[in-house]
């Protein structure tokens, strides 16, 4: 039985029931302290309360407010369609959920590429409204300066270098970054051009994992890897591609293992929920409010007595699987 503050009888937000094991805030110290021991990272994507509360729960120590919303959330062709009005949306619900990890918000494109300036102020947004601890912005060495810009004003940086989504199309598609001389240098050079802006850590995306090691090694902040191998100071992944959302078939990266069938279990349930429906057999007596056979009778009286009807009210409800209890 559930504590008396807890009762209600509509669904309400889950926040009363604290995590099994309570933990510590995950803060800035706490990333470079692990980063420092080696320790690995775990950074995951959220979207909403309840991907960003079992993430939480789970023990994530980052938790993303992606710009991959667009595709996996709201059913959009590219994260470059995605607005910051929707993201700083998202970020908002899952704020309200993530009481030990470390947050960050992604900002979107065309929020921050014009000028420093205007970096500056949608990171303001995307930590003020989106109550996040940091925002996330895709480029290398040409964004430098606009992570100086936002770090000088306190708002932490997580950069992202290799792979840039948001850039797909100057790249000619999704393809791996590193795999040449050049184009190896190019990413460390980026990852180095950001370390030295001010960023606390840089994603590393779509290297082979060699390049992201060697990378890694050089540079002096945390590198989280996605695609990159595990030779980097974590990893990231979308929570709905490794938790299984979305039915088989469906194209994933080929860095992402599913450790889960979501899609399965949601199935089988919502049709065990529709077949009950459809042969009454939900809702039964476990799953309804209880009325005294005294006080349904009366009922039925009072009913006969204004509207004229004839029939057992209180025989048919029972019949139809409501509770009745001896007077």
């Amino acid at each position: 039985m559930p504590p008396p503050a807890q009762l209600r009888y509509s669904s309400h937000s889950p926040m009363g029931t604290p995590p099994a094991i309570a933990r510590k805030k995950v803060t800035l110290q706490t990333i470079q302290s692990m980063y420092k021991k080696g320790e690995p990272i775990t950074m995951l994507t959220a979207y909403d309360f309840p991907s960003a509360h079992v993430a939480d729960h789970a023990g994530m120590d980052i938790v993303l407010v992606g710009d991959s919303l667009a595709m996996v959330s709201m059913g959009l062709e590219d994260t470059g369609e995605v607005t910051l009005d929707e993201m700083i949306f998202a970020a908002r619900s899952v704020s309200r959920a993530t009481k030990s990890a470390f947050t960050v918000g992604d900002l979107p494109m065309g929020s921050y590429e014009i000028s420093p300036e205007q970096a500056l102020e949608t990171s303001i947004r995307m930590v003020k409204t989106g109550r996040m601890h940091s925002v996330k912005l895709e480029g290398g060495k040409e964004m430098a300066p606009t992570i100086k810009k936002i770090t000088s004003a306190g708002i932490p940086v997580l950069a992202h270098v290799g792979l840039t989504p948001q850039r797909q199309n100057a790249l000619g598609g999704f393809r791996v970054q590193g795999k040449t001389v050049a184009s190896a240098m190019a990413v460390l050079e980026d990852a180095m051009a950001v370390q030295e802006a001010g960023a606390f850590a840089t994603v590393l995306e779509a290297v082979p994992p060699e390049v992201a090691s060697l990378i890694t090694k050089k540079l002096r902040i945390p590198t989280i890897g996605i695609g990159a191998g595990n030779g980097t100071s974590g990893q990231v992944l979308v929570q709905v591609d490794m938790l299984g959302n979305f039915p088989p078939g469906r194209f994933l990266p080929k860095f992402v293992k599913q450790y889960g069938d979501v899609w399965s279990e949601a199935l089988g349930a919502i049709k065990q929920y529709g077949e009950e429906t459809k042969s009454r057999a939900y809702p039964g007596k476990e799953f309804s409010y209880e009325v005294k056979q005294e006080e349904l009778a009366k009922f039925e009286q009072a009913v006969e007595k204004k509207f004229g009807l004839a029939e057992g009210i209180a025989e048919k409800a029972v019949g139809l699987g409501a509770t009745a209890i001896p007077k």
